[in-house]
């Protein structure tokens, strides 16, 4: 039943995204459509929660305009809603009375000034509190005075009121606290945007099946954790997909440079069900400006942008996260640069999986100084996996997964996973299935070699190998090719020569016949 209501939600919630296709590229109508569906979230969650304060006595939330004691129930239920939800809502601000008023006889009633107003009280509601980090600023990608809306003040509202009024049929089912459908949904929409998004997708969104991958490498044995943490979080799809393979993680940490993407990531959460004071996402650049550097994490994963440029500057080199490699990543390729900040940043016991370019492998210069570090000086490496190319939206480039941990159960191997010729064709992508990440992980959990697929290798292999990681080198995937029989061939091309002698005659006779020159 859960999956038929998740599958209808998604449908319903697409169905009303593509009201503003066309009338603006899909980045736009992108924040714009999840960003009226957390409003209507969290007017739903205020409308619940007041409810619930309000009903010994007798009384919903918007049955208290016009009370006797209005101004003291509504300080009271904004204390605790802050408390709790972190934001507050007036009954008046509500998703369902904008949407009311502004469909109202049937009409296309003006509601953009309100609307604008109600985005930025969420806001300022959370000011002085310790919520204000989490909600400041979570609107800003709604602009409601952009002509992509439409030419005027009246085309921009109908088209709003449409929106509005769709989204206000539709039920979020949020009474159920056992169900995250509304999450998935939301989940899924962005997945959607992202796959018609082409290179910009990579920005904010790791296919799910990666991310299954990944989250299920750094919580192997493991049914709770302390922390997680992604260092380029854009959406937060990562962090929330660790979520679902334990019981339980206490806290979420990102980091996101984008600022649409990180309010997204915010936004996320949120609709997710963690608690404001469950997470800590920061908008800055992880390299340049890294904003956990005191902290330590559990569990860390990362989808970072492959090969990016950073500074690499010379005053790195007294950084904590670099100075002990004695070099520094390129500044065209900050691919080790990203490694070596999560390294710095896991746990004694904590694993950490990352998804990089094969490049990383075997290039050399200071990637393979730093590569031999990890490996020889510090020996954390515990795994390296081939994906096949073309499963990432926007680059069809082969990647692969390392997996790090401080605290080894192998210390003398390193284990060598190919699963890049295990996956199925959709469409032009590239896709994992469950019996191929199942496949990676068995093998990942067990370390079993498998002729083709995987090989544990010890660490004096790899040495003898100068520490080139290339996973042919280690995983044997030649396919001999069929050995042919000379004297059988032989026999065919007598048999073929005595068959084109006999064909000749014929043609010969048949030239007699009609009186005319052979053809040879």
């Amino acid at each position: 039943m859960a999956a038929e209501q998740k599958q209808k939600l998604e449908q319903q919630l697409w169905n009303i995204a593509n009201t503003l296709r066309g009338k603006m590229d899909a980045d736009d109508f992108r924040d714009y459509i999840l960003g009226f569906i957390f409003y209507k979230y969290l007017s739903t969650k205020m409308d619940l929660y007041a409810n619930q304060i309000l009903q010994p006595d007798g009384l919903t939330f918007q049955e208290i305009e016009g009370h006797a004691e209005e101004a003291l129930l509504m300080q009271e239920i904004k204390q605790l809603a802050i408390d709790k939800l972190g934001f507050f809502l007036e009954p008046s601000e509500l998703f369902s009375e904008l949407a009311r008023r502004g469909n109202a006889g049937g009409k296309n009633n003006f509601i953009l000034g309100d609307l604008a107003k109600v985005l930025t009280h969420i806001e300022q509601s959370t000011m002085g509190y310790e919520s204000e980090e989490d909600f400041g600023n979570l609107f800003s990608d709604l602009d409601l005075t952009s002509h992509k809306l439409g030419k005027s003040e009246s085309d921009k509202n109908e088209l709003i009121v449409k929106v509005l009024t769709h989204l206000d049929e539709i039920d979020f089912d949020l009474e159920n606290t056992d169900s995250d459908v509304l999450g998935d949904a939301y989940e899924y929409l962005i997945g959607q945007f992202a796959s018609g998004a082409g290179k910009k997708a990579g920005e904010f969104y790791t296919p799910q099946q990666v991310s299954s991958v990944l989250a299920q490498l750094v919580t192997v044995g493991k049914d709770k954790l302390k922390s997680v943490y992604d260092p380029t979080c854009g959406s937060g799809s990562l962090l929330l997909r660790v979520a679902k393979e334990v019981k339980d993680v206490s806290s979420f940490y990102g980091q996101e440079m984008n600022p649409t993407t990180y309010n997204l990531c915010r936004m996320n959460m949120i609709m997710h069900d963690v608690h404001y004071k469950r997470f800590d996402i920061k908008n800055e650049d992880t390299l340049e400006r890294p904003q956990h550097i005191d902290q330590r994490f559990e569990a860390i994963v990362a989808n970072p942008p492959f090969s990016a440029n950073w500074s690499a500057s010379p005053l790195f080199m007294t950084d904590e996260r670099f100075s002990a490699y004695g070099k520094l990543a390129p500044s065209s390729k900050a691919d080790f640069a990203f490694v070596q900040h999560m390294v710095h940043q896991l746990d004694d016991n904590g694993t950490m999986a990352i998804v990089l370019p094969h490049g990383v492998l075997f290039r050399g210069a200071a990637e393979g100084h730093i590569r031999q570090y990890l490996i020889k000086d510090k020996n954390y490496l515990d795994a390296v996996i081939g994906l096949p190319a073309n499963i990432f939206y926007g680059t069809s480039i082969p990647t692969c997964i390392m997996v790090f941990k401080k605290q080894r159960e192998n210390t003398k191997d390193v284990l060598f996973i190919d699963a890049s010729q295990h996956f199925d064709k959709v469409k032009t992508q590239n896709v994992l299935l469950d019996e191929h990440i199942d496949k990676i992980i068995s093998t990942y959990r067990n370390r079993t070699e498998e002729d083709k697929y995987s090989k544990v290798a010890t660490l004096k292999l790899i040495e003898d190998n100068d520490y080139n990681l290339n996973i042919p080198r280690y995983v044997d995937t030649f396919e001999a090719e069929a050995s042919i029989d000379i004297n059988a061939v032989a026999k065919e091309i007598k048999a073929l020569e005595i068959q084109i002698g006999e064909t000749d005659k014929t043609i010969e006779s048949f030239c007699a016949e009609l009186g005319i020159e052979t053809p040879f």
